[in-house]
């Protein structure tokens, strides 16, 4: 099955799934150059330190549909063999989408996802940073109203087009796919570090501080585990 890259951002109330609500989504889909962009209304306030990230306020979403309704517009957009692929993907967007059609009662297809951040840091160790907006510049793509969802969707597509280059969408998957051992640390004090000189105290505080249960720090755990650090 040959499959779709739909790139897509979500705005939040927050960081928590458990307890924050999407009020933005976007999508594009670059196949058939169509776009899906809705607000939502998160029958919560949206604090003002999310506002002031993103800019959308509570009166611009006062009147907008729920999630119920618009989640199921954009299960529509996307088609049955989509990729979903979004920027902290895996740690973000994600769980989002999966809470909020958990709380509508609506049915999430069984897409495959690919976290464009995980690729990054993954195949260009040599940026000091991964975020969006650094990848932006890196390749050189002009800058746009970052935060709305809309706006970093069609960044993400133009630089994960550039990073990925004329891989398709069925071998990036089986890349990230595949299970890499790390020989660096790859962030913190002791960033790279050969993992065998990394103090054994830091890495039992990783261990119990939770930072290996993040999806984008497995690869680094298993890393650790095969040298008998943990």
């Amino acid at each position: 099955m040959k499959y779709r890259p739909i790139y897509y951002d979500t705005e939040t109330t927050g960081t928590r799934s458990d307890k924050d609500r999407i009020i933005e989504i976007a999508a594009y889909d670059p196949v058939e150059e169509r776009s899906f962009c809705e607000f939502i209304n998160p029958k919560i306030p949206i604090p003002k330190e999310a506002s002031a990230i993103h800019n959308i306020t509570n009166e611009m979403v006062e009147n907008s549909p729920g999630f119920d309704e618009v989640g199921n517009a954009f299960i529509q957009f996307c088609p049955e063999n989509a990729v979903l692929i979004a920027h902290n993907n895996d740690s973000f967007d994600k769980p989002f989408i999966e809470t909020e059609c958990q709380r509508a009662s609506l049915t999430l297809p069984s897409w495959d996802y690919i976290d464009s951040l995980k690729w990054a840091r993954r195949y260009r160790p040599d940026l000091p940073r991964h975020s969006l907006q650094h990848l932006r510049e890196v390749y050189a793509i002009a800058s746009n109203n970052a935060h709305r969802a809309l706006d970093d969707v069609m960044v993400l597509f133009q630089v994960f087009s550039k990073m990925i280059d004329d891989l398709s969408i069925e071998t990036v998957l089986q890349l990230l796919n595949q299970t890499k051992t790390l020989n660096r640390m790859p962030f913190g004090k002791h960033q790279g570090k050969q993992l065998h000189q990394v103090p054994r105290n830091y890495v039992e505080w990783l261990l119990s501080s939770g930072a290996f249960d993040k999806p984008q720090n497995k690869e680094l755990k298993l890393s650790f585990e095969k040298l008998g650090i943990i």
